[in-house]
C-alpha cells in the first residue's frame, strides 16, 4: 500500500488544496469521525487512526465534496479488524427513490394516464360524499395486510366524481406499502384494442396476467362496447379466474350494478340476459357496491 504521506500529498496537489498537515486534522476534526471514535474508544487506539488515516481522509472529502460517481450514497466508517474503513451506503434521498421505482413497476397502467402513479391516498380530500368508500377502502387495506383473498369494492356513481382519481390512490398504497402487484385497466379502451393482440398471439397471456395479478382494477366498466366473445371469452374469463382464486377486484363505473347487468345483456349482435346474469354473479362475488356522490370534479382539484 502506498505510504500514506504520499496519498495525502497527491490529494493536496492534484486539488491545490493547501497544507498536508492541516487535512489530516480536518479530517480527525470532523464531527462524525469524532463520534465514530469516541463510540468505539474501547477497540481504536492511535496506531490503528493512524493507519487508517487515508480512509478518514476519504471519508472526511466524500463528505463535503461528493463524487458524481458516488451520487446516492453516502460514506459510512466502520471498524475492519485493526483498521477503520469505509464503505458506501444509500442515502435517504435514494433509497425513497428506489422505492418509488420499484412500487411504478408493481402498477402497471394500462390504457389510463400515467399521473395516476402521483396519487397519494392520504392526500385524497375526505368529505361527506367520500367519507363512505374510503373507509370501506381503509377497512380492506387492513383487512388485506391479514388476507390477501377478500372482496374488493364497485365504485358506481356520475361521471367526474373521483372515483378513478381514488382507486388511483388505493393502488399506490398497495404497490408501495404491502410491496403487491397492480394492474389498473381501462375497461372501455382495452376492450377496443383486444384485436391487436392477434397480430402477436400475447391475448392468452395478457388475459393470464389480469387473471392473477394480486388486485386489479377495471376502471369504468360499462363504457365498453361489448360483443358476445369479448363478454364471454374475455372479460368473462378474467372474471372466473379472480373469483375462483378469491384475488381482489375493484371496479369503477357510471352505472350500478342493476344497470350494469342490462348493459351486459346487449352485445352487437344479440340479447342474452342469461349470459349477463352470470357475469353479474362473479362481478356481486367480487365486490361490494359503493355509490361516490359529489360535484364533478375533473375541471378542478381532486
Amino acid at each position: 500500500m502506498e505510504p500514506i504521506g504520499n496519498v495525502i500529498k497527491k490529494i493536496v496537489k492534484e486539488r491545490n488544496l493547501g497544507d498536508e498537515q492541516s487535512l489530516i486534522e480536518q479530517a480527525l476534526r470532523d464531527p462524525d469521525v469524532q463520534s465514530f471514535i469516541h463510540a468505539n474508544a474501547d477497540k481504536i487506539d492511535q496506531k490503528m487512526i493512524r493507519n487508517s488515516i487515508s480512509n478518514l481522509y476519504e471519508y472526511y472529502s466524500q463528505k463535503h465534496t461528493a463524487s458524481k460517481v458516488m451520487a446516492g450514497y453516502a460514506p459510512q466508517l466502520f471498524l475492519n479488524g485493526k483498521v477503520i474503513n469505509i464503505r458506501y451506503v444509500p442515502t435517504k434521498a435514494k433509497l425513497a427513490q428506489d422505492r418509488k421505482q420499484a412500487a411504478e413497476r408493481r402498477l402497471q397502467l394500462i390504457d389510463v394516464p400515467t399521473r395516476l402513479h402521483d396519487v397519494s391516498l392520504s392526500e385524497i380530500d375526505v368529505n361527506d360524499d367520500r367519507k363512505q368508500v374510503l373507509t370501506l377502502i381503509y377497512d380492506f387495506l387492513r383487512k388485506y395486510k391479514q388476507n390477501p383473498h377478500i372482496q374488493g369494492l364497485y365504485l358506481s356513481g356520475d361521471f367526474g366524481v373521483g372515483k378513478t382519481y381514488i382507486l388511483a390512490g388505493l393502488a399506490n398504497y398497495v404497490v408501495t406499502n404491502m410491496n403487491k402487484n397492480v394492474v389498473f385497466l381501462h375497461v372501455p379502451t382495452f376492450i377496443a384494442g383486444l384485436a391487436s393482440h392477434f397480430d402477436d398471439n400475447s391475448l392468452q397471456s395478457e388475459i393470464r396476467r389480469l387473471s392473477e395479478c394480486d388486485l386489479l382494477i377495471l376502471d369504468d366498466i360499462g363504457a365498453e362496447s361489448l360483443s358476445q366473445w369479448s363478454r364471454d371469452d374475455v372479460l368473462g374469463v378474467i372474471l372466473q379466474a379472480r373469483m375462483d382464486n378469491v384475488l381482489p377486484t375493484f371496479f369503477s363505473s357510471n352505472l350500478d350494478m342493476e344497470a350494469l347487468e342490462s348493459h351486459f345483456e346487449e352485445t352487437r349482435n344479440a340479447t342474452d340476459p342469461v349470459k349477463a346474469r352470470r357475469l353479474m354473479q362473479r362481478v356481486r362475488f367480487l365486490a361490494k357496491e359503493v355509490v361516490v356522490s359529489g360535484p364533478d370534479r375533473r375541471n378542478s382539484l381532486h
